[in-house]
């Protein structure tokens, strides 16, 4: 069976291929066989490659198919491999993307570019399986660079609107500030190990000692952390992620939930063992992850759009993630990426269903009441928002409270800022969810026509809500007497070639519980809040607002980072470009360098036009003097 593997990422590609060729001469019928049935073979032969990998000693199943690269010193194999680390994500991406696919089925049935949005999703899982089951860093980055691709052609999906072009062109804009990282980043860790395999770097790495200070391992993973930052979304580089709704609902949930905006979270657990060789990185990892929980989760307290609730939460839990990493918890930073998986794509596609029933109403405060209409979509709904704000016994409850631990034990600042995002979170969820589904309708008329979303909609919600609550399976702490099995299953893959075990600090079981009792109050309290605040309308939400206008200006326009980024950045930019336009292209280029030589043409032909007269005596007049002057010059 191993010799049929590598079709895991081909599969999607090949109907990426068809789809977007042929799909529109198919009909919706054909492309929806091609563009589900790949997927689903490729989540089969994963199942296969998993269990494969699963039964070897190492846990590690590695696919040789030949050299890729050769010169000097530089040889690139072309090759997959699939541990625990490459093995999860490989059935995340396959098993959750294949939902997404169901779901769109029927959000995308009345699209006249059905065949096109299937051809791009497609492409999409082809790349992001490259980006994760490469066993070198070229091939990673191939993969890198392809679901920023195919980012901007999702994002941009409604390319007859302003909005959704310029947002897909925001995003790939962005991510090439990132990549540049990353592509400084390789050239550094070749430069450092002779090798861009990841497996002989990380064998490499496990011979050296951390960093004291500032040296070649530590600019290359931060290097490399910028191209994270861009993916991932993190401070400075996340404006693209809330820009990114202007695409379909199922785009939202494929970029948001377990795909694109882990790879950077992904590309630091697949070099652990370099990072942890550069202290400084990883406190940058840590602090810049934290400032984005927090920053993005007081953005989310205010936003009416229920997808922009929804992107400014994954801002947020994306820093959570980055926080878990830099405080050496690889784990339960990975452990919360598979966790956030399943809630945050039940909540991108539950507010799909809710869109899709108020005739694409994205105004929060425009719905309410939607219980009784959608039955199915509250209780998935709920099921994720209590994972989310992390409920005890939730998946999020366990993955949440164990990266606030391990915060704690780096610096009790990390915690403090960690358990204030946290009660955010929990507040911004609880107003969604109240907005939305409880209470009385705002706006009648919408309320009147909505309904329960078709099966091909709700039938993915129902198993990723089953997901969201089962997940907590793979990682009950043990400090809160559980087994944390997910550590000890990413041990081999997150300490591949290292000398020492596993990384990290453990502190007491008394004091973890103790942490996750004071979190777990303050934000049930803060969810609380939201549900109070709002269950009644928007009276006492807009009393608040009205005794502190400023602050509330200030979130609901996000900080005016955009605009500072404009006025800051952008514009200087724009007005520089335009200065090079006019002065060098328009009066230099076009002025001096072409449109000049012509002039001066046109001048001469003119002048000399005034002795063309047509008459004979003139002529022979011009020829006399003429001759005269020669005369008078040779025998002067």
């Amino acid at each position: 069976m191993n010799k049929y593997y590598w079709l895991i990422p081909i599969l999607p590609l090949l109907g990426a291929i068809f789809n977007g060729i042929l799909g529109k001469r198919a009909g919706k019928g054909a492309v929806t066989v091609v563009g589900l049935g790949t997927v689903l073979g490729s989540l089969v032969l994963a199942i296969s490659a998993f269990f494969a990998m699963k039964a070897l000693p190492d846990h590690r199943l590695a696919l040789d198919y030949g050299e890729w690269m050769a010169t000097g010193s530089l040889s690139v194999p072309f090759g997959f491999v699939i541990d625990t680390l490459s093995g999860t994500m490989m059935l995340v991406i396959a098993g959750i993307g294949f939902l997404i696919h169901v779901y769109s089925v029927g959000y995308m049935h009345d699209d006249e570019g059905y065949g096109r949005f299937f051809s791009y999703m497609n492409l999409f899982v082809f790349f992001m399986l490259t980006l994760v089951l490469g066993s070198s860093l070229p091939l990673m980055f191939v993969g890198w660079e392809g679901v920023g691709l195919c980012s901007y052609l999702l994002i941009g999906y409604y390319y007859e609107t302003d909005f959704a072009p310029d947002a897909g062109l925001k995003a790939f804009l962005t991510n090439r500030v990132g990549d540049l990282g990353v592509a400084i980043g390789m050239m550094v860790l070749f430069a450092a190990f002779g090798t861009l395999t990841v497996g002989d770097i990380l064998t490499k790495a496990g011979h050296m000692a951390p960093e004291a200070g500032f040296g070649i391992l530590t600019f290359a993973t931060l290097m490399l952390f910028v191209g994270a930052t861009g993916k991932s979304a993190q401070l400075p580089l996340y404006l693209w992620l809330p820009d990114a709704m202007a695409g379909p609902t199922p785009v939202s949930a494929l970029i948001h939930a377990a795909t694109m905006v882990t790879s950077g979270i992904y590309m630091i657990c697949r070099l652990a063992p370099v990072f942890t060789l550069a202290p400084i990185s990883m406190d940058v990892v840590a602090w810049v992850g934290a400032a984005t929980a927090l920053f993005a989760a007081t953005i989310g307290l205010v936003q009416r759009d229920i997808k922009k609730v929804l992107a400014y939460s994954t801002v947020s839990q994306l820093g959570y993630m980055f926080l878990g990493l830099g405080a050496s918890g690889f784990a339960a930073g990975f452990f919360h990426v598979f966790t956030h998986a399943w809630f945050k794509a039940l909540l991108f596609l539950g507010a799909g269903s809710v869109i899709h029933a108020m005739h694409h109403e994205q105004d929060l405060f425009k719905m309410g009441g939607l219980k009784s209409k959608m039955p199915l979509t509250f209780w998935t709904m709920l099921a994720a928002t209590l994972a989310i704000i992390g409920f005890p016994g939730t998946s999020g409850f366990a993955s949440k409270d164990e990266i606030l631990y391990l915060a704690y034990l780096k610096s009790p600042a990390l915690w403090v800022i960690g358990v204030i995002a946290a009660c955010c979170t929990a507040f911004y969820m609880l107003r969604l969810f109240t907005l939305a589904f409880l209470g009385e309708p705002r706006d009648h008329h919408a309320y009147d026509h909505a309904h329960e979303s078709p099966a091909t909609m709700t039938m993915p919600l129902v198993v990723l809500a089953v997901g969201s609550l089962l997940a907590v399976w793979l990682g009950w702490p043990k400090a809160f007497g559980g087994d944390f099995r997910i550590e000890e299953w990413l041990a081999s893959a997150v300490t591949y070639g290292q000398l020492h075990g596993a990384h990290g600090e453990h502190g007491s079981a008394q004091l973890a519980l103790v942490l996750a009792s004071v979190s777990t109050v303050l934000g049930l309290g803060f969810a609380w809040f939201g549900y109070a605040t709002y269950r009644n309308g928007l009276a006492v939400a807009e009393a608040r607002a009205a005794k502190f206008p400023l602050i509330h200006k200030v979130l609901l326009n996000k900080y005016y980072v955009d605009e500072g980024v404009e006025l800051v950045l952008l514009g200087p930019i724009r007005w520089f470009g335009n200065l090079l336009w006019k002065l060098f292209d328009v009066i230099i280029i076009d002025g001096v360098g072409v449109n000049l030589p012509g002039a001066l043409a046109r001048v001469a032909g003119d002048f000399t036009a005034l002795f063309q007269t047509g008459r004979v005596r003139n002529y022979a007049l011009s020829m006399a003097l003429g001759a005269a002057v020669l005369l008078y010059v040779f025998l002067k």
